[in-house]
């Protein structure tokens, strides 16, 4: 497998890649600018402005439009992204913010934070239900980044990135919480950390790995299976998608890099995988 670059640089901080399997387009966050970006077929991208701060994860809305975790809460917007419209905050400190997240099998959004000078364990992860009420449901995070479901919805595979593991999570589809906790898999030092991740339908999951770059996949007992470079330093995240999702968009990042040392920081990569993603669910509220 081999990573193609599929844009110039359209992000400072690109993250959270989404496919929309409504409109049949990929959706991506430049984090830092509080910006979604639609890319179109043509491979021109419609950037759309929903926080003066941050936009950390976007995924559709089951009524319509998108849910968006932004720096300490959430936001709705319409499909056009013309009309935004303020949801519940998760937190009032204005050190930490949101970062990554996903929803569950019955459309709740869960959505994870970390402290914006990174300070250890000073992030939680926030569970947003049907009714727009918000829970927290873990605590003692650092860095919260993926978060993805086994096709049953029992487990949840989830990395706080410093600790270099990605962990899976038993889930109580019912409640909404989270039962106990397992090492998945260990990425090890020399290939950087687990950053956003993906799942495919063969319950592998795919990793971006910041300071390593390149994509790994676990495989379903969390073996190491394909190691795929990429040609900057810092990749943040990956999402399947295309009319069959095979297709693996992968974001990357400017940030922490020297300016000027690597032009294709920022930039938008895909790699065709052979194998299919699991489809994600919407937010139900």
């Amino acid at each position: 497998m081999k990573a193609e670059q599929i844009s110039d640089v359209c992000t400072f901080h690109g993250e959270g890649p989404y496919w929309d399997p409504r409109r049949g387009e990929l959706l991506l966050v430049d984090m830092m600018e509080g910006d979604v970006l639609v890319r179109h077929d043509d491979g021109t991208f419609d950037r759309h402005d929903v926080h003066p701060r941050l936009a950390g994860v976007i995924r559709g809305r089951a009524s319509g439009g998108y849910v968006v975790g932004v720096e300490r809460g959430f936001v709705f917007a319409d499909d056009a992204f013309s009309t935004l419209e303020q949801g519940p905050e998760a937190f009032g400190d204005p050190g930490v913010r949101m970062n990554d997240g996903g929803c569950d099998l019955t459309g709740r959004f869960l959505c994870g934070s970390m402290g914006w000078e990174g300070g250890f364990g000073a992030g939680s992860l926030y569970s947003l239900g049907r009714d727009h009420a918000v829970s927290t449901v873990l605590t003692g995070i650092t860095v919260s980044n993926g978060l993805h479901f086994s096709p049953s919805g029992d487990t949840a595979f989830f990395s706080d990135t410093p600790t270099g593991r990605i962990d899976a999570l038993g889930y109580d589809v019912g409640s909404g919480r989270f039962t106990d906790r397992r090492t998945f898999a260990v990425v090890e030092p020399a290939l950087g950390v687990p950053d956003g991740m993906a799942i495919d339908a063969e319950g592998g999951i795919w990793t971006a790995l910041y300071g390593g770059g390149a994509i790994a996949r676990y495989d379903a007992a969390g073996r190491l299976s394909e190691h795929i470079p990429l040609p900057v330093t810092n990749v943040t995240a990956c999402a399947f998608g295309g009319k069959d999702l095979r297709t693996l968009f992968i974001t990357t990042t400017q940030e922490n890099i020297p300016e000027g040392s690597e032009p294709a920081a920022g930039a938008l990569y895909a790699v065709e995988t052979g194998i299919a993603g699991a489809p994600l669910p919407m937010f139900e509220g």
